[in-house]
């Protein structure tokens, strides 16, 4: 049948996940940094991806596609739900997402690190007298690696930081780190929906508040938006914050 279906510029997409985040059904994925249309008949042709585009990547063209399958987009979300990346509709916050359980990898253990006490160095060159102690106190850091319950979250402030914000600044342990549980992502290279597993750890932690630390790149604009939708979801009005630098470091805003 001839309908109207989205086309994804894959020259003009940036990869910053966020169509894939506002398709209710699905129907867009992150390929090789890349949106793409996974099947005609998961689009429902209703456009929510659209305004979501901060590159303008996604237009609708009409053309011979499948129909819309509104049976074969929810096996899709089990299919999804059942690896541990249930698609959640934020027009119903409240639908449970699914607990992905720990894989036994050791750079997925949870610990802590204590801060308070710093050995002695045991290299024989001496440091530099500029360089500072690390302020990260836990791991592990990446948000797909981080477990969504654990001690270090009780009470926690949140920092959800782009993964190269972090080389920017030479004094971003003291200035952003330091107080908080640091986890890291690049919405462009990870083809995954962060706000699923934020939403979890938000939903069954007692955090604090949230700080969002992201370059001013449009890709970046990724991790904003899962830390929003997660606090949509989670159901909790806890502060937060954005902070965005240049990529020369210099803090915007």
């Amino acid at each position: 049948m001839k309908r109207k279906i989205i086309v994804i510029d894959k020259d003009a997409c940036t990869g910053c996940g966020l169509c894939a985040d506002a398709c209710h059904e699905g129907a867009i994925g992150m390929v090789d940094g890349k949106a793409q249309l996974l099947r005609d008949d998961y689009c429902d042709g209703l456009g929510d991806c659209l305004p979501a585009c901060p590159a303008g990547a996604i237009t609708f063209e009409e053309r011979e596609a499948e129909a819309y399958d509104a049976d074969a987009v929810e096996v899709h979300k089990a299919e999804r739900a059942a690896q541990g990346r249930p698609v959640i509709d934020h027009r119903s916050p409240e639908q449970p997402v699914t607990h992905v359980p720990f894989s036994g990898c050791p750079g997925s253990r949870a610990r802590t690190m204590d801060r308070s006490v710093i050995a002695p160095a045991s290299s024989p060159a001496p440091a530099p007298a500029y360089v500072s102690a690390s302020e990260l106190t836990q791991w592990p850091v990446q948000i797909k690696l981080a477990p969504t319950k654990a001690p270090f979250y009780d009470g926690a402030r949140l920092l959800v930081a782009a993964d190269c914000t972090a080389f920017s600044r030479a004094d971003f342990h003291q200035r952003f780190i330091r107080g908080r549980v640091c986890l890291i992502g690049c919405p462009k290279l990870d083809s995954v929906d962060y706000s699923e597993k934020l939403t979890e750890i938000i939903r069954d932690n007692d955090v604090r508040d949230v700080t969002v630390v992201r370059m001013e790149v449009p890709c970046c604009g990724g991790i904003q938006h899962a830390v929003q939708q997660a606090l949509l979801a989670s159901g909790k009005m806890i502060p937060w914050q954005v902070v965005t630098l240049s990529t020369s470091g210099e803090i915007l805003e």
